[in-house]
């Protein structure tokens, strides 16, 4: 079975599954390639923009600056995505993670 055949036939959690895991590669490449300045500065917008004060650990910054990506970086919305994906599954391998595996829970909100 080709790649092609198998994406049009994965059931809708899969595909939930693998949307997901493709955003979240999107993101985290994002995250490569800030310094760890930059990631500081990210995080210190995105914590003000919360109302929040007070220092931050590294890990709270990590997880501020990825959360103020993932609302900045435009991916597109699921439907758009699965149409792309099952007509050009071959051009998403390298995007997945392997987070996927398993089926999404269905009460995700794309």
């Amino acid at each position: 079975m080709g790649v092609g055949r198998r994406g049009s036939e994965e059931s809708v959690g899969v595909m939930k599954g693998k949307y997901l895991d493709y955003c979240s590669a999107q993101v985290a490449d994002l995250l490569l390639y800030l310094s760890p300045d930059e990631i500081y500065l990210l995080a210190q917008r995105a914590h003000r923009e919360k109302g929040g004060g007070g220092a931050l650990s590294y890990v709270e910054m990590v997880q501020l600056a990825t959360d103020w990506l993932a609302v900045k970086v435009h991916l597109p919305p699921f439907d758009v995505w699965l149409a792309d994906y099952r007509e050009h599954p071959e051009a998403y391998e390298d995007y997945l993670l392997g987070l996927w595996e398993g089926d999404a829970d269905d009460s995700v909100d794309l």
